[in-house]
């Protein structure tokens, strides 16, 4: 089983605190770096993945919890996504795993960190529990938390002819007034990946949502166009 707190201390030793002051700038994060480059996290976190062997969602769910709410640095949550998205928990991403990951977003609060939970954690609930899961975005699309309305705009990037269209566009109308740079990027981060698969459908939409559809999301969905 893995050892919180063993990791914890490996990433702390194996960080670069040079490294560590510039990722916090560019990420403009609150919460500081140890400094590892991507690959390093991975390699470090690799024996920990293998290791991981929850017994039930419970337990499952208790070290992502744990992990993510202990954190003092920021590898600390990219390693508990990685922990959230094992193989082990496939079969629990699901409606009832909802809480955990709103409460994921809700407290991450930063780009980083919810476009990989919504992408692949609440992603990978809705195409597994469709029935459940999509009355449940559709009011995060009209929560008062910016990022969980961000999270119902683009948790279906990767969904290619499995999108849900209706769920798409449900999420971004009640976004449209929004002048946030994050939800006009997340509505055309969506358009763009959706004209992937179906351009004309995408061009006809936009074309319909006309002056509705900031400039920023217009620019976006158009890339693939």
């Amino acid at each position: 089983m893995i050892e919180l707190e063993a990791l914890r201390d490996q990433l702390a030793a194996a960080g670069d605190p040079e490294k560590a002051a510039v990722q916090q700038r560019y990420m403009k994060s609150a919460m500081p770096y140890h400094g590892l480059a991507a690959p390093d996290l991975r390699r470090l976190l690799r024996p920990h993945l293998q290791a991981f062997a929850p017994t039930d969602r419970a337990d499952w769910e208790t070290t992502v919890r744990t992990f993510w709410d202990g954190a003092t640095h920021r590898e600390e949550r990219y390693a508990t996504i990685a922990l959230a998205r094992h193989r082990s928990a496939r079969s629990w991403q699901d409606a009832d795993t909802l809480g955990l990951h709103r409460h994921l977003v809700v407290t991450g609060a930063w780009w980083d960190l919810v476009d990989e939970i919504a992408q692949h954690l609440v992603g990978a609930c809705l195409l597994a529990d469709r029935d459940r899961v999509t009355p449940v975005l559709r009011d995060w699309s009209g929560d008062d938390d910016l990022w969980l309305r961000r999270t119902s705009v683009i948790c279906q990037v990767s969904h290619g002819t499995e999108l849900d269209r209706d769920l798409l566009t449900f999420a971004i109308e009640r976004n449209l007034d929004d002048s946030s740079f994050w939800l006009r990027k997340a509505i055309g981060w969506a358009l763009r990946q959706h004209a992937c698969v179906d351009p004309e459908w995408v061009r006809a939409y936009v074309d319909l949502l006309g002056d509705r559809l900031s400039g920023l999301s217009r620019r976006e969905a158009a890339k693939h166009l």
